[in-house]
């Protein structure tokens, strides 16, 4: 048996793995969009925003790209940390901090928007603690995926200069309203 081949997961493995991933972020987008549809044109659309916050048309595209990242980030990682049938994923922390990162998101949104109705201003504030943790956890996994995989460094950096944003345009909507 060949041992390099013996790291590597096979093209079946690969594949569903990336099916895994690509459902889970999709599975994600669809709750955040189920959260946002009644809200953005509800009470969001008479929020006062932050001036720097952008057409709500951009976020759909913007986090469309973002999400496909996040899945190839996790794939990438996972791959790389992938040692051997039946053996551990040398990745499983990075992993586990991904998953995490991955439940923080897909709370953010229907906090945010359709917590509003039920919660009044406090699901603002949980929102803008579950978006911070979310860019604590994001960052984290951008700085430790580079021994790994430099592209999954470089994608989640990008989704936590993202998150960062959005972080503020949360504040700014507790701030000012």
């Amino acid at each position: 048996m060949d041992i390099a081949r013996a790291e590597k997961p096979s093209a079946l493995r690969q594949v569903v793995a990336g099916v895994v991933l690509l459902a889970a972020v999709a599975v994600i987008a669809l709750v955040g969009s189920l959260a946002t549809i009644d809200n953005v044109e509800g009470w969001y659309a008479g929020a006062q925003k932050a001036p720097w916050n952008p057409p709500n048309g951009v976020f759909g595209p913007v986090w469309s790209v973002l999400y496909a990242g996040i899945a190839a980030a996790g794939f990438l990682v996972w791959r790389a940390g992938f040692a051997g049938r039946g053996a551990p994923n040398t990745a499983r922390a990075w992993l586990t901090v991904y998953i995490v990162q991955l439940a923080l998101n897909s709370a953010w949104t229907p906090a945010f928007f359709g917590g509003y109705p039920l919660l009044g201003e406090a699901a603002w504030w949980l929102a803008a603690a579950i978006i911070l943790l979310l860019l604590v956890a994001v960052v984290w996994l951008a700085a430790t995926a580079w021994r790994r995989s430099r592209v999954a460094s470089i994608v989640m950096a990008v989704y936590a200069l993202w998150v960062a944003f959005a972080s503020t345009l949360n504040i700014a909507i507790i701030a000012l309203n």
